[in-house]
Formats: C-alpha cells, structure tokens, sequence
C-alpha cells in the first residue's frame, strides 16, 4: 500500500508540473506572438540575433604564448609588454623588465625628449654674418658667414626630392640682403656642436652608407649622395653618377661592363672619413642599375660647395674661396658681426614625422645633440653635445616615472649595439605620451601599419591596416614594434615586442606582426 501511495504522490506532481510549463510556454508562445504581430503592424522586420562569441583574456594570452613558441626563436630572447592603455590592466607580459638591444625603438625616447622638452612648435635656425651691411652696390666687403644650428631640413626630405630647393632658398635671403658680390671668402661655421662627428659605439662599416652619417651644425641632403651605378657596352666602363653634383666627391671608377649572363661583381667603398668612392668590379650588359646611399664626410664642405653654386647661379660674385669653421675652433675671429639673413626650418612637429615614420637616423642624432647645446649641462665644459642630450633624455625619463637603470642610450637613433632598453620601459613611454599635453605631435610622428614609413608594408589586409601606430627598431638580429593598437572590440591597448639573438629577419618580423594581428582581432574585454 505504501508503495502504491508514492507512485500516487510522483504522479501527481508530474501532471502538476506539465501543467505549470504548458501554461507558461503558452503565454510566452502568446506574448512572444503578441510582440512579432506588433512589429509586423509598425513594419519591422523580426531579427534573430546571432549570439557573440567574445574571446577571453585567457584565450588571448595562451594565442600570444604559442606564437611564442616557435622553434625558431629557442635560441634568442623575446621580451612582451602589453598593457590596456585605459585602465592600466595588464594584457600579457614576458621579460618586461630585461634588458634588451632596441636598435631604432631607441628613437621613441630621443624624440619624446624633444617634443617635450623643446615643444612642437621650435624650429631650427641658421645665421648668415658679415662684418658690415653691403654697401649701396651690394658689395660686401669681407667674408660671408653661415652659422648652422644643426638644421635637418636644407634636405630633399622636405622639398619633394629635390636636392637644391632648401639651399636655393637660404640662398635667396642672402640675395635679398641686398649681397651681389662677396669680397672675400664663404665660410660654414660647424662649431655649433661639440664632440665626434659620429658617436663612438657605431660600427664602421655602417658609416659609409646613409644611415651611418656624420653630424653636422650644417646638414645638406641627409648628409649623404645618391648613387647608381649601370653598365655600358661590353668592355667599357661601367656608367656612375653621383646626385647632388659637387666637387666634394672624388669617383674613382674600375668597374668594368662584362658579357651579358655573366654574374654582377660590383663593389662599392666609401673610404672612412673621406670623400673618395671606389667604384670596382664588374656588371653584366643589360644588368638593372644599382642604386646606393652614400655618407658624406665633413658635410659642412658640400654645404657651402652646393651653396655657392646657387648663390653663383643667383648672380653673386664670390671672389674668395670655401673654407670651415670646425667644431674645435672658436666662434668667429672677427668682432661683432652683424646678422644680415636668417631662415627657419619646419616645426620639430613635422620634423619628428620625417625622423621616425622613415626612422632617418641623422636626424634623430641631431635632435639629440640639439637638446645638450639648448637644456643640456654646461657645468661641465668638457661634456660633447651627445652626452648633454642623454643626460637631457635621461632627465625626461625619471620624471615620466621610467627607473633610471631601465634605459642604456649611448646614441639617439639606436644604431649602436651597446643601448640597452626595457619592453616596460617602452609602454611607460607611450603611455606617458599618450596623455601627453603634445599627445597630437607624438601621435602624428608614429608609423601607421600597412599606410607609412616603415610599416607600410606591414599588416595589409589585416585588423592592424591603418589602425595599428608605432616605431620599428631593425638591425642585425634584432627587431622591435611599440606603439599602440585597437582591439575589435574597441579597447586600445600599448604594447612593447622586442627580439635580440634571432638570426633571420624575417621570422623576427612575422612573430612580432601575428601577436599585434592577435591583439587587432580581440574582441573580448580585458
């Protein structure tokens, strides 16, 4: 019996229980009726959404450790700071605190030092001087000097490629000084700047190329000459130009056209610290033109050689000869000189976008060196303009909160083997700059994946296109990506990746671009 009573009790609860879910299921069947017959009337169509599958931070962090993984990169070192630039949450993080080669993430420091410390808006300056005003003919009697400041912009980079305009333009203010004839000598005046021309810790085969140039108080073109070598008829020489045309340049030229199909021997040298360039060996007929970035030594020479071909070409008589001020000698033999001309670059905020989107070295050096002679100390005369400035970087960096050991700057550009950074270090930078009072400047400086400068080619047809900003760092065995990046779903995120002891470029590359993919595609929140 008591085993009949249950089975009575069971059954009832179940009837009660059907009971209860088709009463509900029928008026949600009939609200839900109720709800698409009303839209039907205003005439909305009914959508079903399509249910969200966010990614979780988990998720994403075990994506970036197997990217990570690769086989290739057993042997080498890989350092990872990914932090949410909102809230300060951290994303990811491997050796955020090593020491790492930078090679030109070096850059980020030396230009946020300048946009802060100098401010967007300054400009560099260089003086013409003379003894006295021309007189009512436009005679002037005695020599003709320029004072350079360390100008960056009497460049093609800045006048559309072409070699003359920024020195034809200086000297047009010379010509409307009212000077027709200079009766004695052109001086360049290059002791603006104090110290080696190029810092020590460079490797001397990269001083012959572009990237490897000497500073200078008085720039011209990069302080380098475009090259190209092609070849002629079979036995005859191999065809060379140098651009700009100057005397500066001595070419001495071996190389020899060879049978067509034969394989190119081409060699080129540029001897150290002299402007002789051997051109030897031999190119097959028919061979495509090679093309070099050759450095000028002494660039001050070819800057009062271009100079007083343009001035000559203006109608100006120069009956003296060209001659330097070095950077060991003192400013000006002659008392009281009068300032007859004066030109002014572009604003640093256009000139940091021409340093760090094509990651020009020269000018980053000279940004260094500027910030020693315009803030650095002058207690201590026998500093160089380079030690003034990173004691100037060094300054910025503890008061954006940066430990002072995190950062080993020996250059301002990052072509020295010997600076060592932090990927922390990095993303405090960018972090800082971020919210900075000159966030615009710094903003605009950077390099946009897959559109500029040395991203360009990078991140197409991804997430990253056009969304991805920042600063590469390229050398041998060695390559870097801070900056920032917008997740999908909306967050932004600053991010250090940097690779040391990786032989193949290539793969250094792919592994840093698939983690900014990664963070490009996330569509969680952090």
């Amino acid at each position: 019996m008591k085993t009949k009573s249950n089975q009575l009790k069971i059954s009832a609860l179940l009837t009660f229980a059907i009971a209860v879910f088709a009463l509900t299921f029928g008026i949600s069947t009939a609200a839900q009726e109720q709800d698409n017959q009303r839209q039907r009337v205003i005439g909305t169509p009914a959508i079903t959404p399509t249910p969200r599958n966010d990614q979780s931070i988990t998720a994403l962090q075990s994506q970036i450790r197997f990217i990570l993984s690769r086989n290739e990169l057993q042997r080498g070192q890989v350092g990872v700071k990914i932090v949410d630039l909102n809230t300060s949450r951290l994303v990811y993080e491997t050796n955020g605190e090593k020491y790492f080669m930078p090679a030109s993430n070096m850059k980020s420091y030396t230009v946020a030092a300048a946009i802060e410390r100098l401010s967007p808006n300054f400009r560099f300056s260089t003086s013409v001087y003379a003894p006295a005003m021309p007189n009512e003919s436009g005679n002037l009697k005695g020599n003709l000097t320029i004072y350079g400041r360390g100008d960056v912009s009497f460049s093609t980079a800045f006048y559309d490629g072409d070699y003359y305009k920024g020195l034809d333009a200086l000297a047009e203010k010379i010509v409307q000084a009212g000077i027709k004839k200079i009766e004695g000598d052109l001086i360049g005046d290059d002791s603006y700047f104090s110290g080696n021309p190029t810092p020590f810790t460079w490797e001397w085969d990269d001083m012959q190329w572009n990237w490897g140039v000497e500073i200078s108080a008085l720039n011209v073109n990069n302080n380098s000459v475009d090259l190209s070598v092609k070849p002629s008829s079979v036995g005859a020489p191999c065809n060379v130009l140098l651009l700009p045309a100057s005397p500066v340049f001595k070419i001495q030229n071996t190389c020899v056209t060879s049978a067509n199909g034969t394989p190119r021997n081409l060699k080129v040298t540029k001897k150290l610290e002299q402007n002789i360039l051997e051109i030897s060996g031999s190119m097959p007929a028919g061979d495509k033109t090679y093309t070099g970035y050759i450095a000028v030594s002494r660039p001050a020479e070819m800057f009062i050689a271009l100079l007083r071909q343009s001035l000559e070409k203006k109608g100006v008589v120069i009956t003296g000869r060209n001659s330097l001020i070095n950077p060991k000698a003192k400013y000006f033999s002659q008392t009281a000189p009068i300032e007859i001309a004066k030109i002014e670059s572009a604003p640093l905020s256009i000139i940091a976008q021409k340093t760090m989107k094509p990651s020009q070295n020269m000018f980053t050096e000279t940004l260094l060196w500027t910030l020693g002679e315009q803030l650095g100390d002058k207690t201590k005369p026998n500093l160089s303009s380079a030690e003034r400035g990173i004691g100037v970087v060094s300054n910025f960096l503890t008061q954006v909160g940066i430990a002072s050991d995190a950062v080993k700057q020996y250059d301002g550009s990052g072509l020295s083997r010997h600076n060592l950074i932090t990927p922390n270090s990095a993303v405090q930078l960018y972090t800082f700059m971020s919210k900075s009072r000159y966030a615009q400047a710094w903003n605009d400086s950077l390099t946009i994946g897959g559109i500029d400068g040395t991203l360009r080619n990078r991140f197409k047809n991804t997430k990253a296109a056009g969304n991805v900003r920042g600063k590469t760092g390229t050398i041998d065995q060695v390559s870097a990506l801070s900056g920032y990046v917008t997740t999908d779903a909306g967050e932004k995120v600053v991010f250090s990746i940097i690779i040391n002891g990786v032989a193949e470029t290539s793969i250094r590359q792919a592994v840093i671009d698939e983690i900014v993919v990664a963070l490009a595609n996330f569509n969680g929140r952090f």
